[in-house]
């Protein structure tokens, strides 16, 4: 055991600056602070008085505080002090409304972000220059901020830095997973469309490998055809071993080894991209960490359904001629597997224990960039490296293109399908940074794949669906529908693109919205059949509902959602402003 080398006083410090600055502006844009002008600055008081917070910031559209890190100053009873979000935190807990029994836990993933932020200051030195060019995988590793809206985004609570090293996404590791043997009898394999038992494993695990599996199986007195193979997060094996043990004993459960492929941990951290063979699929693992409002199990119900609705949506997408031409496209989900042989599925229904062994097949991007094109992830266009340069204003300059043509271009490719998908099918996903992947020609982007589908993804009127898909449908009222575009798209997303494109100076906030707004007016031109649901939607109406994510975390940092009433999970911060409710005129500042 040794001192963690990027726990230094200056990396804290820079840490603690952005993370107080990041508090600062999402607390804000979620009104549970109020920062009161100070002169030229802006002022937030602790409910004591003791502790004062200045800064210097500039307000945008749907109310994104543009915080300068730099002017962050604290003083506690009038004396210059260090800046410090977990202090920050407790000091306005009554406001932020967090219960206190769950403020230690909050505190702790304020943390471990910290913890986090630390190591990729010291380590991740690629400039955005560079991952101009890079490739996924390379782009993936450099990410460092996570979903931009929440604040403890990078908690991770379970993991060590021994651990963080081996599988955290940002440090790059090459990761084994490992296999267990699952017998049948308590185990459910769930395929897609047109694929068996055999053509998955042929297709996962090269034939050596299989056949040492069965051997591990043979050498105990055991019948291999009697089980299914389960893959398993190396980190998830210290849980199992005690928590199934008892399944493990009556040989239930088999530990077979590791697999020879070396994979690389995503953002999602539970999901794995196979670099011995790209073509071989992402590998999504239970996890048994908490992070950012969730333990990040996977549940073997959820996962029984998840290739059929995968397959649904697939074919709903591919049959869309909009869809289609705007190269709009999904990862299918093709495979998933989950244990339910044991007690816990006897009892209490949300368990944590009963997420513990469950695992999907996804659909490896490697094959959807063609000649001349790159993919990068969409948290990329969100993403400032260590000097404070934007990934955005790189690929703008690399490209040759006005910045608004190069927004434009876009908006195109990621919000004009998901508009379409709303009016036309009334088909909801969760579009945020990690789950879209930008193909980009010449550095403009092209068009977008979505994944993540089976856990996300939502039909909001209630319609009839097929037999095995029916977990996706449900009734949502419309104000909360249109959400799906006002809240995860342009709150969740936008509001941060835009942000960054107004700081450098690239494209006026005003300009920006503009351009967002024209992209849902030509959809609605090109589409006038969908006049009626366009009015339902009424997407550029004067304000919406302020849906609030730090407010789900802090109200309960355990589960912030609830996975089967999504909509019913919400929580409201009154009407914001629509930043697309009136023609914008657009202004381009020069690049």
């Amino acid at each position: 055991m040794r001192h963690p080398a990027h726990y230094t006083p200056d990396l804290l410090a820079r840490a603690q600056r952005h993370l107080v600055a990041k508090a600062v502006a999402e607390y804000t844009h979620e009104r549970l602070l109020s920062p009161v002008p100070d002169g030229d600055d802006w002022r937030l008081t602790s409910p004591d008085g003791r502790s004062v917070l200045r800064f210097r910031a500039e307000v945008l559209p749907l109310e994104h505080w543009l915080v300068d890190e730099a002017s962050l100053a604290r003083t506690v009873d009038g004396e210059p002090a260090e800046l410090d979000v977990q202090a920050f935190v407790v000091e306005h807990a009554e406001a932020l409304g967090i219960p206190p029994r769950m403020q230690p836990l909050y505190v702790e993933e304020l943390a471990a972000t910290l913890a986090a932020a630390c190591w990729k200051l010291a380590h991740r030195t690629e400039t955005a220059a560079e991952l101009v060019d890079a490739d996924l995988q390379t782009i993936e590793a450099a990410m460092t901020e996570g979903h931009p809206g929440f604040v403890a985004n990078n908690g991770r609570i379970g993991f060590s830095p021994d651990d963080h090293a081996a599988f955290a996404p940002e440090a790059g590791p090459d990761v084994h997973l490992l296999w267990l043997a699952a017998r049948r009898s308590g185990a459910r394999l769930s395929l897609g469309a047109g694929l068996t038992e055999a053509r998955l494993y042929d297709a996962e695990l090269d034939q050596a490998t299989r056949a040492a599996f069965s051997r591990v199986l043979s050498d105990r007195g055991l019948d291999p055809a009697d089980y299914l193979w389960l893959p398993l997060h190396p980190w998830q094996w210290r849980k199992v071993a005690i928590t199934f043990a008892p399944d493990l004993a009556r040989e239930d459960l088999v530990l077979l080894g590791e697999g020879p492929d070396t994979y690389r941990p995503q953002q999602s951290i539970r999901t794995f991209y196979n670099v011995s063979r790209p073509d071989r699929d992402y590998v999504k693992t239970a996890l048994s960490v908490q992070n950012m409002g969730f333990v990040r199990g996977l549940s073997p119900a959820y996962m029984a359904a998840t290739p059929a609705i995968n397959d649904w949506v697939a074919q709903l997408v591919e049959s869309d001629p909009e869809l289609k031409g705007c190269g709009f496209t999904v990862l299918r989900e093709h495979a998933a597997i989950g244990w339910t042989g044991d007690v816990y599925h006897h009892v209490e229904e949300r368990s944590p224990q009963r997420k513990m062994l469950a695992a999907l097949w996804r659909e490896s991007p490697a094959g959807v960039a063609g000649s001349g094109e790159r993919l990068a992830t969409m948290t990329s266009l969100v993403h400032r490296d260590a000097a404070g340069d934007s990934v955005v204003a790189a690929l703008i300059r690399a490209s040759g293109l006005a910045p608004a043509d190069w927004v434009g271009r876009y908006l195109e490719a990621y919000v004009r399908p998901l508009v379409h998908c709303l009016l036309a099918h009334e088909l909801a996903f969760m579009p945020h940074g990690e789950n879209l992947v930008l193909v980009l020609r010449d550095h403009v982007v092209d068009r977008v794949v979505i994944k993540d589908i089976g856990e996300e993804v939502l039909v909001m009127d209630g319609r009839p669906v097929p037999e095995g898909v029916d977990r996706v449908s449900a009734e949502v009222e419309m104000d909360v529908r249109a959400l799906s575009l006002h809240t995860d798209v342009m709150d969740g997303f936008l509001r941060h693109l835009a942000g960054i494109l107004h700081a450098d100076g690239l494209l006026d906030a005003g300009s920006f919205w503009g351009l967002v707004a024209e992209v849902v007016d030509r959809h609605a031109a090109d589409h006038p059949e969908l006049a009626a649901a366009a009015a339902r939607y009424d997407l550029r109406r004067s304000t919406f509902r302020h849906s609030c994510l730090n407010r789900l975390q802090l109200r309960n940092t355990l589960q912030m959602v609830d996975l089967a009433d999504q909509a019913g999970s919400l929580a409201y911060a009154g009407q914001i402003e629509n930043p697309i409710a009136q023609p914008a005129t657009r202004h381009e500042s020069s690049a």
